[in-house]
């Protein structure tokens, strides 16, 4: 196991890749009773057609979350969130439209906690009857979220800005197309995106590094497999497909988010400045301490829920921005004011060396939660950098590439606006 010591905030990251291709990411936390581990794969929502030996596969909405919900089923009956409680461990598990992870936090019997997530995770158990059953649970699950006006508004916004990426459609799949996926369904997609070079294994807390990779070597299987390229469609062009939509629902408050698309950068450390860069660029842009913000916010127009970032995940690349505001169309006009703004002036070098510093102080913070911590260093490791290289390369990042940034993503005519309205404001 090699590791690496960043000296500027004081870790150590200890890094190892398996013959069958799991890279194992461990960052010891001395003094620490607690212990985190993340399972993930490089497979979410949106990867729904890829090719399996000849075989060109095309599964419905939902299947990467029906996945992750089969999975803590075992073939000798027992469940796996059961077993992980009872020893002591707090296990949970998530699918987003890139990523599906599982991940346990504990205080003791680490390496058996460790054994059964790899386990449960690496051996699909599936049966009609089972599947059937848990059809009828997420049917549930979507009825709920269908009501949520935050979920609404993300998919508005979504379909406002793809015509073809399956990231425009709801990660938890609908009534109609979960009823499609059968066992074969699941097992198909567990054969082409669960194996483990399609994954990675972090760790954050008090275990032995070389110890945790011995337990992954010892239960995942040892063949090394090939893994399908997920096909997203035509490629999108940089003008959203609508410019905005507008859903009535039971809300007290128009909630509302812009959006706008970009082209993801390489993987690498260009991925890795691209997101620095737009993460910089929206705090300086959209921040608490802008122009923008602070204005909206004495004019009521914005409140304490407005939060701006850029979301990566199956090919795509978007800036979203929203919150609740009375007046959203005021929102989106005053934010094309502010952007003309930088494109005239550029962005202020005191507020920008500011904007700067909290960044830098954001993610020194991230660093005291073990699952934000994982979950940054798996994203990193299928984006092909790594997370802890940010406190190096934020010093390198100039106001005038922010700037640039601002006036090539966010000129007016790449906006697009969903708003969810109070149903008796409708029309």
């Amino acid at each position: 196991m090699t590791s690496r010591f960043f000296e500027n905030i004081g870790e150590t990251l200890y890094t190892q890749t398996l013959s069958n291709g799991l890279t194992v990411l461990a960052l010891p936390q001395p003094g620490f009773i607690r212990s985190f581990a993340m399972f993930a794969a490089n497979y979410g929502g949106a990867m729904r057609r890829f090719t399996l030996g000849n075989q060109v596969i095309d599964t419905p909405a939902g299947v990467a979350h029906f996945l992750e919900h089969k999975m803590f089923d075992m073939p000798n009956g027992e469940n796996a969130l059961s077993l992980l409680s009872a020893s002591g461990a707090s296990p949970n598990a998530w699918t987003s439209s890139g990523m599906t992870a599982y991940h346990f936090s504990s205080t003791s019997k680490f390496e058996e906690n460790l054994r059964t997530l790899l386990t449960f995770v690496s051996t699909p158990y599936f049966t009609p009857e089972s599947v059937a059953k848990e059809q009828g649970i997420i049917g549930q699950e979507i009825r709920m979220t269908e009501d949520s006006p935050y979920f609404a508004v993300y998919v508005g916004l979504m379909r406002c800005l793809y015509a073809h990426n399956p990231i425009r459609d709801s990660v938890i799949g609908t009534v109609e197309s979960i009823a499609r996926i059968s066992d074969k369904t699941l097992y198909d997609c567990h054969r082409a995106f669960y194996a483990p070079s399609n994954m990675t294994l972090c760790v954050a807390g008090g275990p032995d590094p070389d110890g945790i990779a011995a337990i992954a070597g010892e239960i995942l299987p040892a063949e090394k497999l090939p893994v399908p390229e997920p096909d997203f469609g035509p490629p999108e062009s940089p003008i959203p497909l609508s410019p905005g939509t507008e859903k009535a629902m039971a809300v007290s408050a128009p909630q509302f988010m812009l959006g706008a698309k970009l082209t993801p950068a390489e993987n690498g450390e260009p991925l890795h400045r691209q997101e620095l860069v737009g993460a910089l660029a929206l705090r300086c842009l959209m921040g608490r301490s802008s122009p923008f913000y602070t204005g909206l916010y004495a004019d009521g127009l914005l409140s304490n829920d407005f939060s701006a970032d850029v979301d990566y995940a199956a090919g795509t690349a978007a800036i979203i921005a929203g919150g609740e505001s009375a007046e959203p169309g005021r929102v989106r006009d005053r934010l094309a004011a502010d952007v003309e703004r930088v494109v005239k002036s550029g962005l202020d070098e005191a507020a920008f060396g500011r904007a700067r510093k909290a960044a830098y102080g954001s993610r020194l913070r991230g660093l005291e939660s073990f699952e934000d911590l994982c979950f940054n260093l798996a994203r990193g490791h299928f984006g092909g950098y790594c997370p802890l290289d940010a406190f190096a390369l934020l010093s390198d990042i100039s106001a005038d590439e922010c700037a640039a940034y601002i006036a090539e993503n966010l000129a007016p005519e790449r906006i697009a606006l969903s708003v969810i309205t109070p149903a008796n404001m409708k029309g």
